[in-house]
């Protein structure tokens, strides 16, 4: 049996596994909204496509998967040739690689703070040293060349989890010109990129163009309710100097052709309105969530600007770990946000994440008792 104690989570996904079978379940940020019809139409076609995965090399169905996921989020100067975006079964496995990677030619990492707890432990546990920086100092002005010079990689999650802020086209332009002058990795995370328009700008072109050496890694599984059939993209630079691919080899071998042709359906679906009818939606439930809690005393919202398929809610008084415990009483699950801020858990006590690619009426159930357990005293 698996307990439901909050002090033994030593993780966010630990705390996101206790929701998977939850009809209340707002704490993964995985897609779990209901499918839409033109999607629908696309797993009623499952048998047409596995025999075309079948039939079909597998290069083939990769490279054209590959290309309507990049071009439909504005990415047009990804690397197409063979080798340089590798496939994996999730961003996880991506960023595993990646760890690996580095632990063979750098010492220390400086991470955004805060971001998903994952890929300080991935980094960690790989035998990294971390160094936070703070999202105001990242967004705001060049890095300290101190900072820069003590490292041999920098991390940015953009748009960043759980804050949803984005790393505009001439910060990640600096950013890539400060890493290329002192010769270290620019890696960058942007799992959630589909969901803000403000991210679609072309990020390989300008990382191409700066001349530095960069790795990034996508993430179809956030965007589309495909039961987890998803990938993880790691993309790198010609000259990154790290040993990705033999470590992605040591890994697996690749991804199933069936998942590679459901990500190219889905991304061509997106391309013809799917993905604006995504972004109406994830923006009604925003609104959701912001009006079933107004007027609630102490509730605020950290991150109005966010466009990201997440909303976190900050409370006064209780802990998030406290109202976690209260909702899942209740059988509903939100995520609280202290392991978010890696380097200073404190930072995050009094916040849940709550996810929104969820059907709206759980979302709004489970929101009514996010309210009423805020307001019981």
């Amino acid at each position: 049996m698996v307990t439901t104690e909050p002090q033994l989570k030593e993780n966010l996904t630990q705390w996101e596994y206790l929701a998977l079978n939850s009809e209340l379940n707002i704490a993964d940020g995985h897609a779990r909204q209901a499918l839409s019809p033109g999607q629908q139409k696309i797993v009623n076609e499952l048998p047409v496509l596995w025999a075309e995965s079948e039939q079909r090399p597998v290069q083939q169905i990769e490279s054209e998967a590959h290309q309507a996921y990049f071009t439909l989020l504005g990415q047009h100067s990804y690397p197409a040739q063979p080798g340089r975006v590798l496939s994996c079964y999730s961003s996880s496995v991506s960023m595993e690689i990646l760890a690996r990677s580095l632990s063979a030619a750098v010492g220390k990492v400086a991470l955004v703070h805060p971001t998903f707890d994952n890929i300080a432990d991935l980094l960690r546990g790989n035998g990294l040293e971390l160094v936070p920086v703070e999202e105001d100092a990242l967004h705001g002005a060049d890095l300290p060349a101190e900072l820069l010079s003590s490292v041999g990689c920098v991390f940015v999650t953009t748009p960043n989890n759980p804050t949803g802020r984005v790393l505009a086209e001439e910060r990640l332009r600096r950013l890539a010109e400060q890493c290329a002058e002192h010769g270290i990795v620019l890696a960058l995370d942007t799992s959630f990129r589909g969901f803000d328009a403000a991210a679609h700008y072309d990020h390989y072109a300008v990382l191409q163009e700066a001349g530095c050496r960069w790795v990034v890694i996508e993430d179809t599984g956030k965007l589309w309710p495909t039961l987890d059939l998803k990938a993880g993209l790691l993309v790198f630079s010609e000259d990154i100097g790290l040993p990705v691919e033999k470590i992605y080899s040591d890994i697996l071998l690749g991804v199933s052709p069936l998942i590679l042709a459901l990500i190219r359906e889905f991304s061509r679906d997106a391309a013809e309105g799917g993905l604006a009818d995504l972004h109406a939606f994830i923006l009604h439930n925003r609104s959701v969530v912001r009006r079933t809690l107004a007027g609630v005393e102490g509730v605020s919202f950290p991150d109005p600007e966010s466009r990201s398929s997440v909303e976190r809610v900050a409370f006064a008084g209780r802990t998030g770990t406290e109202v976690w415990e209260e909702l899942q009483r209740h059988h509903v699950f939100a995520l609280p946000c202290r392991q978010f801020h890696w380097a200073e858990p404190s930072d995050g006590d009094h916040m849940v994440r709550i996810a929104l690619a969820r059907s709206t009426e759980p979302l709004e159930q489970s929101v009514q008792v996010l309210r009423t357990v805020l307001e019981t005293r």
